[in-house]
């Protein structure tokens, strides 16, 4: 299982084994279920980087990838139309090799503008109905804008946060995992 991200998924100012992909294997294992986990979050990764590094992720035979990308776009005010054609690609490059695929959705704070927020916001949903892929809406939920989960830069999840983030992509990512 690969874990496709920013620095949200490598868990940036945490151990390793902090980071919600490590969290994941804990709870995978917990029910039984043994996983071999690749947290591949770069900080920093937009869309296009995680589509430039695809290649090399897929040669590796994963099962699942978690695609968890765009929170850097949106900091930057990238063109959503970019991020959208991004990840579809990633979403198609991936089935194609065989592997499940599971989006986790973003979203951008207000002070980006609303009509930037809310292109943004829906990009998820619609390229997970357009090419049928499960869909974790906002993979910061109850975490984001949440002081005590955050680091003091109030972005990044503390451990707590990342505990929260692992149950909220476990939910959905439970069902992509066979049972053994």
């Amino acid at each position: 299982m690969v874990f496709l991200g920013d620095s949200l998924t490598a868990g940036l100012g945490l151990p390793e084994d902090e980071a919600y992909p490590a969290r994941i294997a804990a709870l995978a294992q917990a029910e039984g279920r043994g996983l071999r986990v690749v947290n591949a979050g770069v900080s920093g990764d937009t869309s296009a980087g995680g589509l430039a590094r695809l290649s090399w992720l897929l040669s590796q035979g994963p099962g699942v990838v978690v695609v968890a990308l765009g929170a850097n776009d949106g900091l930057r005010g990238l063109p959503v139309e970019a991020l959208e054609r991004n990840l579809a690609e990633i979403v198609r490059r991936a089935r194609e090799s065989g592997a499940r695929v599971l989006l986790a959705g973003m979203q951008m704070p207000p002070n980006y503008g609303s009509d930037y927020a809310e292109a943004f916001r829906e990009v998820y949903p619609r390229v997970a109905r357009d090419l049928d892929v499960p869909l974790v809406p906002f993979l910061l939920e109850g975490v984001g804008g949440v002081g005590a989960l955050n680091q003091a830069d109030g972005i990044h999840p503390n451990s707590d946060g990342q505990a929260r983030l692992a149950a909220t992509v476990w939910k959905h990512l439970s069902k992509l995992v066979p049972e053994q």
